[in-house]
């Protein structure tokens, strides 16, 4: 999901909010795409035209707290203000993976 929502967020010239809920059980991954014509962020639907918010298998969770985060429409990772964010680590509990999301090209991978 967080590979399509960079892709979303370039095919459609927008900003894509990434959010991680680690207090749900089981913890949740939520997307939403900035609408210019409301100037709102509004659920973005997945590739198969799925829910925006992705619930984890039972008894799977995240190691720590993964930070939020929006992919620009060049497909970067930044924060709030629009600043580059650093990589990150976001590792899945029960599940055995691990997922980077690089700095500046906002490429995530196993």
């Amino acid at each position: 999901m967080l590979r399509y929502a960079q892709k979303a967020a370039i095919a459609q010239r927008t900003t894509v909010a990434v959010a991680f809920d680690t207090t749900a059980v089981p913890p949740t991954l939520t997307l939403k795409a900035y609408n210019k014509g409301t100037a709102s962020y509004v659920d973005l639907s997945g590739p198969k035209g799925q829910n925006s918010v992705q619930i984890a298998p039972s008894g799977v969770s995240y190691s720590g707290s993964p930070t939020g985060f929006y992919f620009d429409p060049l497909g970067q990772p930044v924060n709030a203000a629009g600043a580059l964010v650093a990589s990150q680590t976001i590792q899945i509990i029960n599940a055995a993976k691990t997922i980077t999301l690089e700095a500046v090209t906002g490429y995530a991978h196993e």
